[in-house]
């Protein structure tokens, strides 16, 4: 079993920066891709960035966090980060970072939540305006 562990969530002003982590343990951890997604209150969850685990870094975003986030990884420590800079109000969310294992039987593209296999329990984030 994998486990997925967000933390570094807290509340923060507009303008500010916050920068999440999320450490996987467990078996041998053989993801493929990794994704953060985010849902508000009264919300879905949506995603936010997505990057490859393996090879070379290509990573996505959500078009309303572009130039603000950015993923990245550790393969060595097994840790992926989401660091958030001008946070706005509307970025307040749960926080959850997602992995896809790499024998995945689960069809969606990298921003699809039902494309991955293993689910961290969030981290809150809030920003005031």
């Amino acid at each position: 079993q994998v486990q997925l562990v967000e933390s570094g969530g807290g509340s923060v002003q507009a303008g500010g920066s916050l920068r999440l982590s999320c450490v996987t343990s467990g078996r041998t951890f053989s993801a493929v891709r990794m994704g953060w997604f985010r849902q508000a209150p009264g919300k879905e969850r949506e995603f936010v960035a997505s990057m490859n685990w393996i090879g070379g870094t290509t990573d996505y975003y959500a078009e309303s966090v572009k130039g603000r986030f950015r993923v990245s990884r550790n393969n060595a420590f097994n840790m992926v980060f989401l660091q958030m800079n001008s946070l706005k109000p509307e970025d307040t969310a749960v926080y959850y970072c997602a992995a896809r294992d790499r024998n995945s039987r689960k069809t969606g593209v990298y921003s699809d939540d039902v494309a991955y296999d293993y689910w961290g329990q969030g981290t809150q984030v809030t920003v005031t305006s």
